[in-house]
């Protein structure tokens, strides 16, 4: 599955989304991430997340599709990110 991941969370746990992003997805700019991840690894993803993050304070939206083929995707501005190596 195609996965987009956007994070807003407090600044002193924002290094461990940071890292735990990273190991599975590819960045995109600031706390945006995406990437393609069998179920399996979307699972173990969101339960990282989840033990990391203040549920009454911070907040993950994910975004999934079956192909990134069904994503149209546009850039107004500077071109952040990339597809860079994953962790």
């Amino acid at each position: 599955m195609f996965v987009i991941l956007v994070y807003d969370t407090a600044a002193e746990r924002n290094p461990k989304v940071l890292k735990t992003c990273r190991k599975y997805l590819h960045w995109t700019q600031r706390s945006v991430f995406h990437g393609e991840l069998t179920a399996a690894q979307y699972r173990a993803l969101t339960h990282t997340l989840n033990s990391v993050i203040d549920p009454s304070y911070d907040s993950i939206v994910t975004y999934t599709a079956r192909s990134p083929d069904m994503i149209d995707r546009a850039t107004l501005g500077a071109t952040l990110g990339g597809p860079g190596e994953i962790l």
